[in-house]
């Protein structure tokens, strides 16, 4: 920010100051309105990641289910690590903020395919779901942190502008409205003088 130091003198100080607090106000109703779509975000982005949050849960109960019937018929030897999947991660900017809004995941060939029992099948499709939810979950909660991060940084914009940089303007501009007031007095003083003398000489003369 513009220090104040740099105010010019006079009235030059007086526009230059009633300026920057236009704009200083301008800024305030910008980042407010900036900060109202960004909560209402928020409260979405919350609700999508509780929502997910329950849908990964009930996705691992699932899996884990799955997963014992497949060890009781087939054994735990049928229960391997599976490739690294991959993601891709959408994103978009909203306000000037870049956040995931979803993913998809693909998932990597496995080079040695096991004949699967039923229960084997089914943990493997129990499996993928939630991994398709962990994922979901993490990019609900990546922007619900992202846009909740930006409230933060908004709220601190606006209290600088409203606690220090507008009282600060104000009142310089405050005092250079003194200033030259008393600059004006003092003017209509010396020419009220100045006209007093001027008739008084006239009627000496």
């Amino acid at each position: 920010m513009t220090t104040l130091a740099r105010v010019p003198p006079g009235r030059a100080g007086r526009l230059w100051l009633r300026r920057r607090l236009k704009v200083a106000r301008r800024g305030v109703d910008l980042l407010q309105r900036e900060l109202r779509v960004l909560v209402r975000e928020h409260h979405r982005l919350a609700s999508v990641a509780e929502r997910t949050a329950q849908t990964w849960t009930a996705a691992c109960a699932e899996a884990d289910m799955w997963a014992l019937r497949a060890c009781l018929a087939d054994g735990r030897r049928v229960l391997r690590p599976a490739p690294p999947a991959h993601v891709t991660v959408r994103w978009e900017e909203t306000m000037g903020l870049r956040f995931p809004v979803d993913a998809t995941c693909t998932p990597a060939e496995d080079p040695t395919p096991m004949a699967a029992s039923a229960a084997l099948s089914e943990t493997r499709k129990a499996a993928w779901t939630a991994l398709q939810a962990a994922v979901d979950h993490a990019v609900a909660r990546e922007a619900e942190r992202r846009v909740s991060q930006q409230i933060t940084v908004i709220r601190q914009r606006i209290r600088a502008l409203q606690d220090r940089w507008i009282p600060r303007l104000t009142a310089a501009l405050r005092q250079i409205d003194l200033a030259i007031e008393e600059a004006e007095r003092a003017d209509a003083a010396r020419l009220l003088r100045i006209g007093r003398l001027s008739i008084e000489r006239q009627n000496d003369s």
